[in-house]
């Protein structure tokens, strides 16, 4: 008996703890529900619909995306007003806004020989099945690669047109690329000829919907030009081209902006095309149309890179000459040119005029001498130029001659022996005719004229025919007009003496302020460069006497480099340094130390004393120190 009650007291008891917990899950399955309900319905309510809830008995747990920091908090607030803030667990996220656009959908279809590929990102709701069979159509048993991604968004506006009007458009290139976008398609394609592609042109065209955007790009292969030609013609019917080829756009606005400035005023069909027989096409045909222009009209002609100039009748021959000589100069290598001048119409009653060759040389006071006219070779032009670069120096020489091989024989010696006399000219001018030289000009010496006799009469031997006209002028003699050695020192002095060659402190660099006083030397210095003068430097007392000798023999080394970067010639130039030997003023005032710091200019008597002089103060050379000196 007493073992059935045991059994039956405990019976009882799991009995009710069995209740116990079952009330305990029931309780809290009613608190979870409840308090989900009430805190969904309120955040509903608020519009806080991207808030996740989830309740684990009294405790709340939120998450989602945030649009933003504040709609978090303002979440969480309305929830605390429903449940204790330590009862909820808080893991909402702001979501970057960037992340909630709508993304860029876009479609690239690329056909060749080798089938067809799909590279974008497309809206799911456009069908990736449907794109790809509208694909398959078009391949036939071609290879279609599919690199399509998909997103679940909205269509965008003009998504759908943009896209029918792409794969409508696939079917008439077979070698593409065709970029969609909403709203815009952009076509790449390459036909076999430019009546192939003004048709697909027209074609697309047709097929375009209204609204849509494309952008064609679509190339034909450029036609063989033979020969590669252009021809335009300036008379008193205006400018105009008989025929215009260009390899490049670039070359052919290169072309149209030189013929316009030429005149042309009509619209020019010029061809791009194949055969050009140098890359430097345009270059040249803008060249020679401009020099066509300078000629005053006449015709241009290019046959591959032959190039023939025909000039007008009213143009001068110095003019022609100067012209063509120009144009053979700047023209890119390659293209060679035959130049004509046709003579000048002859009026009824008078004779037609007769194209005389002629060569010019003239020669200015300055020494610059300026070649125009013709030669008969390109032999003889070279000989001819060195021996004036020979006489006259090379940057004193501007050669504009041209070749004529129809000049009579003799004609290079002549013009030779016209140059050899033109440099005995202070200035003056040569022509040369086939049976006459005739020459002009000034000399400052007495002797020139017959010099100038003597060189054509052993140099032509008869041959050929000479006038001279030489006057000489007393004034322009450099000998007799030459200063004293004494007037040159003093002329320098003077220049010094008005505002002095400045350096910086404790450097022989000259102030670039100053630099103004050396450059006036050295115009003094125009007939003076065969008078012995010595540079001397100076400072004041400061520093060491040794370092003072180094500085001051720098400084007037740097007026020497500066005089001598002036083309100066300084064969007959020294320098020298005094350190503080020799003051004209007193060292312990600053007005006195500035008038010690000073370059000056002083008369050699003669070579051997400039020599001694050079031996005894590079025997005294000190390498000083790098303690400051007298400035």
């Amino acid at each position: 008996m007493q073992r059935i009650a045991l059994f039956i007291g405990a019976l009882i008891v799991t009995f009710a703890a069995a209740l116990a917990i079952l009330a305990a899950v029931l309780i809290n399955e009613f608190i979870e529900t409840s308090t989900q309900k009430k805190v969904s319905e309120i955040l509903a309510d608020k519009g806080f619909g991207w808030v996740s809830l989830r309740t684990d008995g009294l405790n709340v747990h939120l998450s989602g995306p945030a649009p933003n920091e504040g709609n978090r908090f303002t979440a969480l607030a309305v929830v605390q007003e429903i449940v204790s803030g330590n009862r909820i667990h808080d893991t909402i996220k702001v979501v970057d806004p960037d992340d909630l656009h709508v993304p860029r959908f876009s479609l690239e279809l690329l056909r060749n020989g080798g089938g067809i590929s799909l590279i974008g990102l497309i809206p799911e709701k456009t069908g990736r099945d449907n794109v790809l069979k509208a694909i398959e159509d078009v391949a036939n048993d071609s290879t279609v690669t599919d690199m399509l991604e998909t997103s679940d968004f909205p269509l965008p506006e003009g998504w759908k047109d943009a896209l029918n009007y792409a794969l409508k458009s696939l079917r008439l290139l077979p070698r593409s690329k065709i970029s969609v976008t909403p709203m815009e398609v952009t076509i790449t394609a390459i036909t076999d000829s430019a009546e192939e592609k003004l048709k697909i042109e027209t074609d697309l065209e047709n097929l375009r919907p209204e609204g849509l955007k494309v952008n064609f790009n679509i190339s034909a292969p450029r036609p063989v030009v033979t020969p590669f030609s252009l021809r335009l013609i300036i008379d008193d019917m205006g400018t105009r081209f008989d025929s215009c080829s260009a390899d490049n756009e670039d070359a052919l606005q290169k072309i149209l902006r030189a013929a316009k400035s030429a005149g042309l005023t009509t619209e020019a069909d010029c061809t791009i095309g194949l055969g050009v027989p140098s890359p430097r096409w345009g270059e040249a045909a803008e060249t020679s149309i401009i020099a066509l222009s300078k000629l005053g009209g006449g015709s241009l002609t290019f046959s591959g890179a032959d190039i023939t100039l025909v000039s007008s009748d009213q143009t001068s021959q110095l003019d022609f000459d100067r012209i063509v000589h120009n144009l053979e100069q700047e023209l890119p290598d390659v293209f060679s040119v035959q130049a004509v001048l046709p003579p000048k119409p002859a009026f009824e009653g008078e004779e037609a005029t007769i194209d005389i060759p002629e060569f010019t040389a003239t020669k200015s006071p300055e020494g610059l001498v300026q070649m125009h006219g013709r030669i008969r070779d390109s032999r003889s032009k070279s000989a001819i130029h060195n021996f004036a670069l020979a006489h006259f120096g090379g940057e004193n020489v501007h050669d504009t001659t041209r070749l004529d091989p129809t000049l009579p024989d003799g004609w290079p010696l002549k013009i030779l022996a016209g140059i050899q006399s033109l440099a005995k000219l202070r200035n003056g001018i040569l022509v040369v005719h086939p049976d006459m030289i005739e020459l002009r000009g000034t000399s400052d010496r007495e002797e020139a004229k017959t010099e100038v006799t003597q060189i054509l009469s052993d140099k032509l031997q008869g041959t050929t025919q000479f006038t001279i006209d030489i006057n000489y002028e007393a004034a322009l003699n450099k000998i007799l007009n030459l200063p004293t050695a004494q007037e040159c020192v003093d002329r320098i002095n003077t220049i010094l003496e008005e505002k002095k060659i400045v350096f910086k402190p404790s450097s022989s660099k000259i102030n670039t302020k100053t630099f103004d006083v050396v450059e006036k030397i050295a115009e003094a210095m125009a007939d003076c460069s065969e008078v012995p003068m010595e540079i001397g430097g100076h400072t004041d007392s400061q520093g060491r006497e040794t370092m003072n000798q180094t500085l001051s023999r720098s400084r007037a080394e740097a007026v020497l480099d500066a005089l001598l970067s002036l083309d100066v010639l300084t064969t007959f130039l020294s320098a020298k340094g005094y350190g503080e030997s020799f003051p004209i003023a007193d060292n312990g005032t600053t007005e006195g130390r500035a008038l010690n710091r000073r370059i000056e200019f002083t008369l050699l008597e003669d070579e051997d004393t400039l020599e001694a002089d050079t031996e005894s103060e590079s025997a005294g050379e000190d390498g000083g120190t790098k303690e400051k000196a007298g400035e």
